[in-house]
């Protein structure tokens, strides 16, 4: 009798402890981050421009992994077309107005496993002010000890697709194109604990 209520007792225990566990807080690495997407010009070309400096935070749970989230904030000013002209063009009140929106934001708001692999994560994208949901169709590239930090490190692929004028950025409409391709790709590693 005893050892069986000690074994319900352990069982319950092995459940609340299970029951209790959070997702895996994990802080992007803004330096092995990038933001790079891409629009037809006229129809002739299809340049590409990037953001950088990314900051935010993946919370994995691979228990369950719909209770995983992104809240990623990307600096407008971080902007490279490699052409310095159109980076303070688009930066103008014409396009992003980064004196007044100086960030664009995703915070998710639904993970879908699709596989081993792969998600879909569902989110409020803000752009200018203006809130819309967007999903990213996003790969698992690696999960685990990363050799030259030694920290616990995830690394993601995503893209997503999106037509900038529903986010009030729409100057030159048609001509410039209306639809942005997005391709992320980014690593992110649970901090180090702190030395006293």
């Amino acid at each position: 009798m005893k050892l069986t209520t000690l074994a319900v007792g352990l069982t319950l225990a092995t459940v609340a402890t299970f029951s209790m566990a959070k997702p895996v807080a994990y802080t992007i690495d803004p330096g092995h981050t990038a933001t790079v997407f891409s629009w037809s010009h006229f129809g002739f070309s299809t340049p590409y421009a990037n953001f950088s400096d990314i900051q935010g935070t993946i919370n994995v749970d691979n228990e369950k992994p719909a209770n995983s989230s992104v809240n990623v904030t990307i600096p407008v000013s971080s902007i490279n077309t490699n052409v310095k002209a159109l980076d303070e063009h688009i930066q103008s009140a014409e396009f992003f107005d980064v004196a007044k929106y100086p960030n664009i934001t995703f915070k998710s708001t639904k993970v879908q496993p699709l596989s081993k692999n792969k998600y879909k994560i569902t989110g409020d994208l803000t752009v200018k002010g203006v809130t819309k949901p967007v999903v990213l169709d996003a790969v698992l590239n690696k999960q685990g000890v990363h050799p030259m930090t030694k920290l616990q490190t995830v690394g993601f692929n995503a893209t997503t697709s999106f037509n900038r004028s529903a986010f009030g950025v729409g100057a030159y409409v048609p001509n410039v194109g209306d639809k942005i391709t997005v391709n992320i790709t980014t690593e992110a590693s649970v901090p180090a604990p702190k030395k006293d």
